[in-house]
C-alpha cells in the first residue's frame, strides 16, 4: 500500500511539472495549439475540400479537363497571397512586432503587444487594467519577479505627481520617444523603477528577452 501511495505520488508529480512545461511553452509561443483549439477551422476547411472536390468533378463532366488546370491556376495564386497575407497577424500573436506596427499602435494597442511580448518571454500576464488612454499591465515570472507596465504618451510627463499604488516592487514605464535627463534623474531615484525607451522598446519587440534590456533585479 506504502508503495503504492509514492507511486501515484511521483505520477502526480510528473503530471503537475507537464502541466507547467506545457503552460509555459504555450506562454512563450512555443506550444502548438491544442485540438479543441483548431477543430472548428479544421472542420472548415474539411468541409471546403469536400465541396472543392465536388465542383471539381461536377465542372470535369460538364466542360472537361480544362476546370482542373483553371482551378490549379487560381490556387498557385491565391496560396502564396493567403499566406502573405496571415502571416503578420501570425507573428504578431507570438509578440513579434516591427517598428513601424509598434508606432502605429495606441495606447490600448501598445499594452495588448506589451502582453504578447511578455508572455513570449515566459511571465503570466493580468488582462490590461485601467481605460484607454492610461492602461497597466502586470505580470509574474516563474522566477518570482513581478512587474507593473505603464505607458508614456509622447506629450506627458512621467507620473512623479502621480504615483502608482501599492503593488509589484517593479514598475517599466514604457515610452515610444525618448526620455530626457530629468526623466533618468527622476527614475534613478524611485527605487524599483525602471525606464524602456523607444529604441529599447524596438528591441524588446523584435525579439530580445526582456532580461536582456532591462534589469530586473
Amino acid at each position: 500500500m506504502t508503495m503504492w501511495r509514492g507511486t501515484t505520488g511521483r505520477s502526480a508529480s510528473r503530471r503537475a511539472r507537464r502541466r507547467d512545461t506545457v503552460r509555459l511553452l504555450r506562454a512563450q509561443g512555443r506550444h502548438g495549439p491544442e485540438f479543441r483549439e483548431v477543430l472548428p477551422a479544421l472542420t472548415v476547411l474539411v468541409l471546403v475540400l469536400c465541396a472543392g472536390v465536388a465542383g471539381l468533378a461536377a465542372g470535369y463532366r460538364a466542360l472537361g479537363v480544362v476546370v482542373p488546370f483553371v482551378f490549379l491556376a487560381l490556387l498557385a495564386v491565391v496560396v502564396p497571397l493567403a499566406v502573405r497575407a496571415l502571416r503578420p497577424a501570425a507573428r504578431r500573436r507570438r509578440g513579434r512586432y516591427t517598428a513601424e506596427e509598434i508606432a502605429a499602435l495606441d495606447a490600448a494597442g501598445l499594452a495588448s503587444a506589451v502582453s504578447r511580448m511578455l508572455r513570449r518571454d515566459g511571465w503570466s500576464v493580468r488582462p490590461p487594467s485601467g481605460d484607454r488612454v492610461r492602461p497597466r499591465v502586470r505580470a509574474r515570472h516563474p522566477r518570482g519577479h513581478r512587474l507593473e507596465v505603464v505607458f508614456r504618451p509622447v506629450a506627458e510627463p512621467l507620473p512623479d505627481e502621480d504615483p502608482p499604488g501599492a503593488g509589484p516592487p517593479l514598475l517599466l514605464i514604457v515610452h515610444r520617444g525618448t526620455f530626457s535627463a530629468r526623466d533618468a534623474r527622476w527614475a534613478r531615484h524611485r527605487a524599483g523603477t525602471r525606464l524602456m525607451d523607444g529604441a529599447l522598446l524596438r528591441r524588446w519587440a523584435d525579439g530580445t528577452p526582456l532580461d536582456r534590456l532591462v534589469d530586473l533585479r
